[in-house]
């Protein structure tokens, strides 16, 4: 082949090369782009739970209430953007307003807390593992005695108080088939004897163990560019309860508190979403946790959690039912 035919094709083909080069190193780093990404921040928010208000429409065996709400204000603490290691100051308080005269809120709960996560070395958290800890205060704002003269437990007005720690660790995973982020958690709960009140002692779980497990199922987007929001999930959590409890057993299912989340995400909501979630178990609310409601309920949610259609509490029983409720998705 002459020399000159060979030239010319060398100078056609080093461009035409350069160029397929750049193009295949762009796509390449577009394709990588869309691939979906979640931060620190984003498994400490799913971890830390989300604000909601619950609508006055619960099925189970609570007080009526008018609603329930939960603000879980994130405060994230980081060097930068890939940071590894992350602290989250979260002031959080859950009040109820019951369908009683005067509609009063009666005992908060104040649950303010410090937590701190942890991701040993991985390059990408999609499939990673997170070590968290928790260090938290929960108490009702009351002074007044913890029991009334009959003996019961005085709800109006009793002091309740108790410091614990959590430590844990979270499983993240992402299926490409199926689009979906799944996120699994064990840790437990201690509430050192010196922490809290004398008057738990008997009545209130002081050691329990948790795991909880989550899938976000991710909508198929045309436009890349828009970030992608869960549009169903699916969260079941449940805790052992350890310790001396109203004598119950070893073995009894009263000790098992469990719940059920089913999340959608509608197309014409950006930051609202649709909740349905039942429970069974004891109250998680201050100084009510000697009752077990058995609820679903539907609330309106920012981020997380219920609302309620409610009947009368029975001590020590156990609280089921569903809820309904509209909020903020967690990715």
């Amino acid at each position: 082949m002459p020399t000159s035919i060979i030239q010319t094709m060398k100078s056609c083909l080093l461009p035409l090369l350069f160029f397929m080069s750049i193009t295949f190193a762009s796509f390449g780093q577009k394709e990588q782009d869309l691939d979906p990404v979640i931060e620190l921040t984003g498994i400490a928010q799913i971890n830390q739970g989300n604000s909601y208000i619950t609508f006055p429409t619960d099925i189970g065996n609570l007080e009526s209430l008018w609603f329930e709400g939960n603000v879980v204000p994130n405060f994230f603490i980081r060097k930068n953007k890939n940071a590894r290691l992350m602290a989250v100051l979260t002031p959080q308080i859950i009040i109820r307003m019951y369908q009683k005269e005067s509609f009063p809120v009666q005992t908060p709960s104040y649950i303010p807390q410090i937590s701190i996560y942890y991701t040993p070395g991985e390059k990408s958290l999609l499939n990673g593992h997170t070590v968290f800890g928790r260090l938290a205060h929960h108490s009702n704002g009351q002074e007044g005695d913890f029991y009334l003269n009959n003996g019961d437990i005085n709800l109006s007005n009793g002091n309740f108080s108790t410091n614990y720690f959590e430590i844990g660790l979270i499983k993240t995973d992402y299926r490409t088939r199926s689009n979906a982020h799944r996120f699994f958690k064990s840790y437990i709960e201690i509430h050192p004897e010196s922490w809290s009140m004398k008057e738990l002692d008997g009545v209130f779980s002081k050691y329990r163990w948790h795991n909880a497990f989550s899938i976000f199922k991710l909508e198929t987007i045309e436009n890349q560019a828009e970030p992608k929001q869960a549009e169903i999930s699916l969260k079941a959590d449940m805790n052992w309860m350890f310790g001396e409890i109203n004598q119950w057993g070893a073995f009894s299912l009263d000790r098992l508190n469990f719940e059920l989340t089913f999340f959608f995400h509608p197309n014409f909501f950006k930051d609202i979403g649709l909740f349905a979630q039942f429970y069974r178990g004891m109250d998680y609310y201050n100084i009510y946790f000697n009752f077990q409601p058995s609820v679903g309920y539907s609330p309106f949610r920012h981020n997380d959690r219920n609302l309620k259609l409610l009947m009368p509490y029975e001590k020590n029983k156990s609280f089921t039912g569903a809820k309904f409720s509209i909020g903020r998705n967690f990715i």
